[in-house]
């Protein structure tokens, strides 16, 4: 592998960048049972690698492997089954500390697609505000970072157990520009429905690849674009399941990082594991737009 500052980048990768080819970056805790149950998790990233290239861009596959930050990685057997989840704060923890495999989260596979000089990342759904915050404060990690980096982040919004209203605002505060592809509500993940207006609605790749110009023109930071899901839950359905799911984590006192895939873990129980299905079509159809983006950022 080739290393570019603190971290490695795999040779195709790197020859990709190199030739200005389109390459697009994804994170690895979507692909762990992290974020899906086996076998649903190596499925989805197989199709999701499949549409990359099907659509003429190079997949990388952010992770932590022995303390080594990697994007690209060839190998992802080790990923499936990690449960050492790597927010950006805790790269260098995972660095000094020797961490064996670590999946990165929104934040943190932002971090090193940037320094790896990646210009557009996929993901499934972003974390934000949570519903609670008011009182507990949490709030997630991935929103300043999307802000931070010059970067189009590729998404289906926020997830739908989230306080959404508070999540759009933030990000309005932080100056991310959001764009809606598709639509002119902001997705919930999983549902199509949110209630909430979307700022800008831009359905041409090439035209949101111009966006991205622009800001890096002007030492602007992230654009994040929000498709909706291809195969979308009920909005009811969703409703009543994420209500029992937090009820369930306020029982059992998750808090902190263990309480999204513990909130999933519970709502794909509760959907009868409809939205699993959901899930999986949407981090692949989110695959397939970053790759319009990249391709049209690289003509």
């Amino acid at each position: 592998m080739t290393l570019v500052s603190p971290v490695f980048v795999a040779p195709e990768v790197a020859s990709a960048l190199a030739n200005g080819l389109p390459v697009v970056a994804m994170e690895s805790t979507v692909y762990s049972t992290l974020g899906l149950p086996a076998p649903h998790n190596k499925a989805v990233l197989d199709a999701s690698n499949a549409a990359i290239r099907n659509g003429g861009a190079i997949p990388a596959l952010t992770a932590v492997v022995e303390g080594q930050p990697v994007v690209g990685l060839d190998d992802a057997t080790a990923v499936l089954t990690a449960t050492d989840k790597v927010a950006a704060r805790d790269l260098a923890l995972a660095m000094a500390q020797n961490w064996q495999i670590g999946v990165t989260t929104v934040g943190a596979s932002l971090t090193l697609a940037h320094h790896a000089g990646i210009d557009v990342f996929a993901t499934g759904g972003i974390g934000g505000v949570h519903r609670n915050a008011a009182v507990t404060g949490d709030i997630s990690g991935d929103l300043p970072v999307i802000s931070r980096y010059p970067m189009v982040t590729v998404c289906a919004g926020a997830k739908s157990f989230l306080d959404l209203p508070r999540t759009l605002e933030l990000l309005e505060t932080l100056g991310v520009a959001v764009i809606g592809v598709g639509t002119d509500e902001l997705p919930a993940f999983t549902t199509t429905t949110s209630g909430l207006a979307i700022p800008h609605r831009i359905d041409d790749p090439a035209e949101i690849a111009s966006v991205l110009r622009h800001r890096k023109a002007l030492g602007q930071g992230g654009v994040l674009v929000c498709t909706p899901p291809p195969q979308p839950l009920d909005s009811d359905m969703l409703e009543a399941a994420t209500n029992e799911a937090e009820a369930r984590a306020d029982e059992a006192d998750v808090t902190g990082p263990a309480r999204t895939p513990f909130i999933l873990g519970a709502i794909a129980e509760l959907t009868n594991g409809k939205s699993v299905a959901a899930n999986t079509a949407l981090v692949q159809n989110n695959a397939t737009l970053a790759t319009a983006i990249a391709v049209a950022l690289s003509a």
